[in-house]
Order: C-alpha cells, then structure tokens, then sequence
C-alpha cells in the first residue's frame, strides 16, 4: 500500500472566505501514484474547515449568510471565548458545523465524485496563513 502527505496553504484576505480546492487535490492523487484508495482532506486550524459541495457563487453567498445568522460576528461580547481577549469564538462555532474533513474514494487515479461536487477549504477567521493536509492511502 502507498501513503502520499501534501500540505496546502492558505491566506484568506478577509475573514470569511472559501477555497475550491479540487484541482489541488487531483494534482496530489496524481503525484501519489494511487490508482484505487482512499484520499482524506482535513483543516490543520480549528478556525477552518474542508467541506464538499457544488461551486456556485450563489450558494457559496448563501452559506456566508447562513452562517452568520447562525452564529453572527459582533457583538463579540456575547461569547465567552472572546473573554481570553480573541474576538474568533464564530470562527470555532462555523467550522463546527461546516467540518472539519472529507474522505473520497479514489478510482481509476481519480476522485471517485458524483455530478457538480468540489472539495473547499473554508476560512472563517482568515487574514493569516492555515493550511489544509491531504493524505492518500492506496494501490
């Protein structure tokens, strides 16, 4: 069996951002070499997440909105976690419900996806470099 490890890395300009990463991904099960197996994308932050789903601009905005109705940036007084002088307790509550991984099989050297899915880093406290792991496990 072969085990290939790739780290992405990201910088996020604004606070609130998402990534499509797939072609990343494709360029890393071809390096690995696995034809069939099994590829795993994960945020390395806990501020983060990889999540799976079809790139439109429109649903992407509509998440953002979600989101924030969810769990709204200000006032940040209203989370305990801003107390340690943080102001990012969203940023911990959104990636709690976006993800923090994907797992895709790989077939025939390629991501095994149904029609319009996309892997996506999501950054919900950016502004600084993150990364994302992508390990490949396979023959």
């Amino acid at each position: 069996m072969k085990s290939y490890r790739q780290e992405l890395w990201f910088e996020v300009p604004e606070r609130r951002g998402f990534v499509n990463i797939t072609r990343q991904v494709r360029e890393a099960i071809a390096e690995s070499g696995v034809r069939e197996g099994l590829c795993l994308v994960n945020a390395m932050h806990i501020t983060a997440s990889v999540f799976i789903n079809d790139d439109e601009s429109g649903l992407h905005a509509d998440y953002d909105r979600w989101l924030e109705k969810l769990a709204p940036h200000a006032p940040i007084e209203q989370y305990r976690h801003n107390d340690t002088g943080e102001d990012n307790a969203v940023a911990h509550m959104k990636r709690q419900v976006m993800g923090r991984e994907v797992t895709v099989a790989i077939t025939n050297g390629d991501l095994d996806f149904g029609p319009w899915e996309a892997i996506f880093y999501g950054e919900f406290d950016g502004r600084r470099r993150k990364r994302a792991l992508i390990k490949i496990i396979g023959e």
